[in-house]
This record gives structure tokens, C-alpha cells and sequence, in this order.
């Protein structure tokens, strides 16, 4: 009994591993080009550990909380850091509505200058809300590859949006893990 016990939690944990990892053939290093464009998408204080992070990465980087189409001039990828916050959007004189208009124009335009996105949500659960989720399955079916920890796909949220579309998708354990694959992923 404990044999079949501890195979089967071998199983499950192997089968968890590979649904959070890249699928065969998703390589996520070098698939982005700088300098890179980092704003938020909800207002979020994570977008603030995003810019250090890409800093300690050595990456070429504009931070633009607000960011607009014409914030996208020169750049070659956008970086979206997924999570709303009331307090944050109040800051800004902006409601969901608003937030949710300013990134959706962002990105249409991106598409049309063919800049990638590269979505990021490093909040945890306590980030997720149904207004967060709404703006994440809006946004991250556009997304060329998605970093996020992994206390914040505890739902599987991330991997049902991604698997379908083929979208890469890499967990980490904490906020500061992400230097590593946000560094592998530009050229």
C-alpha cells in the first residue's frame, strides 16, 4: 500500500512538473529583443520590482507606469506586470475601466509595430481578484511567453490560459527567481 502510495504521489508531482514548464519545443531563451518597455497592467507595486529586477539583469529598460503607444517608439518588447490594485489605481486618477483601456490600446498598438509581449505576474494570490482575472485572460492570450510565481498559479489559472495557445509558461518559487529566466529570455 505505501508503494502504490508514494508512486502515485511521484506521478502526480512529475505530471504538476511538466504542466508548469515549457512544453517541448517552447524554448524561452532568447526570444525577446531590448530594450524592452516595462509598465503595469492593473497599477501594480510589482511593477517597481520588475524594473530592479531587469536592472540586476543588465537589461535595457524604460519604466513607465502609464505607459502609452508612444512610450513604444524604439522599443522591441513590451513587458506587462499583471496585477491590480485599487490603491494603486486610485493614485493614478484611474479606474479598472480606464487601466483596462490604456493596456488594451498598448497593446494593439505593440501588435501593430510588431513589439512581443512578455507578461509577468509576480503578486501571488493575494494579487489575483476577479478584477485581475478578467484583465489577465484579456491580455495574457496575447502574450509570447508568461513568467509568474508560482503561489499565484496555485488555481492553475495561468496554465489553463497558456497550454492551449501554446503560450511558455515558467513558474518560479519567489519574486526574486525571476531575474533568471526574465535575463534568458532576451537576446
Amino acid at each position: 500500500m505505501k508503494k502504490k502510495c508514494m508512486v502515485s504521489a511521484i506521478l502526480i508531482g512529475f505530471s504538476w512538473a511538466l504542466l508548469t514548464i515549457p512544453a517541448r519545443g517552447q524554448e524561452t531563451a532568447g526570444i525577446f529583443e531590448q530594450p524592452l518597455l516595462i509598465t503595469s497592467a492593473g497599477q501594480n507595486a510589482e511593477v517597481q520590482i520588475v524594473a530592479v529586477l531587469a536592472k540586476r539583469a543588465g537589461l535595457n529598460y524604460t519604466l513607465s507606469k502609464q505607459a502609452t503607444a508612444a512610450d513604444l517608439e524604439n522599443m522591441k518588447t513590451l513587458v506587462l506586470v499583471l496585477g491590480a490594485s485599487l490603491k494603486g489605481l486610485g493614485a493614478a486618477g484611474l479606474d479598472m475601466d480606464k487601466e483596462r483601456e490604456r493596456v488594451m490600446a498598448l497593446i494593439t498598438a505593440a501588435q501593430k509595430a510588431q513589439v512581443p509581449l512578455l507578461c509577468l505576474h509576480l503578486g501571488g494570490e493575494t494579487r489575483r481578484g476577479p478584477q485581475t482575472d478578467d484583465l489577465i485572460a484579456e491580455v495574457l492570450l496575447l502574450a509570447k511567453m508568461v513568467i509568474v510565481v508560482k503561489s499565484g498559479n496555485g488555481d492553475g489559472f495561468f496554465t489553463k490560459l497558456c497550454q492551449p495557445r501554446n503560450i511558455p509558461l515558467v513558474e518560479v518559487e519567489k519574486t526574486a527567481d525571476v531575474q533568471i529566466p526574465l535575463q534568458k529570455a532576451f537576446k
